[in-house]
């Protein structure tokens, strides 16, 4: 599918339905970013060691394009639907530390802003991320990692 993103602004998700799932795209800020690194020691597979990730992908932010992050929003335990929480939530599943990211409130797995899964959570690997690539600035298609 091809998804226009125009809308999208910086800190902002989109959510778009591809095979039957939910695929979140969100814009990150330079702070979102910066914050990658220090989640790292936190992370059951900071590098996506055990991903299949698309080419270009198999970097810290997960991405094509650092600024956005695309992944299939299906948790890796038993397929629920994680939720968004921004950095410094009330939520106190998360905790008072919590650097921003995807908290699965099923089993309590949480995943940072690049999809990375926490340690010592029920899920066993990062979000997927779905083969895509870019038609332009701001013009996604989900689906295909080949060129045109």
């Amino acid at each position: 599918i091809e998804v226009d993103l125009v809308d999208v602004p910086p800190g902002g998700m989109k959510t778009v339905e591809w095979r039957g799932k939910p695929v979140w795209i969100l814009r990150r800020t330079p702070e979102m970013l910066a914050g990658l690194a220090a989640t790292e020691p936190r992370l059951a597979d900071p590098k996506s060691l055990k991903d299949e990730l698309p080419a270009g992908c198999r970097n810290a932010a997960r991405s094509m394009q650092p600024e956005w992050f695309v992944a299939v929003g299906i948790c890796t335990h038993l397929g629920c639907s994680p939720t968004a929480v921004a950095a410094g939530s009330a939520n106190p599943a998360v905790g008072a530390d919590w650097p921003g990211g995807f908290f699965c409130p099923c089993h309590g797995s949480t995943f940072d802003l690049a999809g990375r899964v926490f340690k010592d959570k029920p899920a066993p690997t990062n979000l997927e991320i779905p083969p895509h690539r870019w038609l332009g600035p701001l013009r996604l298609l989900i689906g295909s990692s080949e060129p045109a």
